[in-house]
């Protein structure tokens, strides 16, 4: 599916063989290790978070240069897991309103 799909199987933790979601295997690792991977060999950098509910954080990642975006849910226990991705991301916010970091 997405070009990071086959090396995060590394540091996968659950997965599902007959599911036929899109997302049949579901991404986890130590939060620390997830953003490290996302940051340094996928260029993205975290954009956006919002509190799910007082165990969880949703986070969203994206890669200017290629359009990829990750979405991690980051739970209290200190790991994330890969709960969407995908390409083609567009910031709809006008210049003014984003963050220059």
């Amino acid at each position: 599916m997405k070009r990071f799909c086959l090396p995060l199987l590394s540091l996968s933790l659950a997965s599902s063989a007959n599911a036929a979601s899109p997302i049949s295997e579901i991404i986890c690792a130590p939060r620390e290790e997830m953003t490290s991977k996302l940051t340094h060999q996928f260029g993205e950098t975290r954009v956006a978070t919002g509190v799910r509910d007082i165990e969880r954080v949703m986070e969203i990642w994206t890669s200017e240069s290629s359009g990829d975006w990750t979405m991690l849910m980051t739970y209290a226990d200190g790991n994330s897991c890969i709960v969407a991705m995908g390409e083609h991301w567009n910031d709809l916010r006008p210049a003014s309103e984003k963050d220059p970091t």
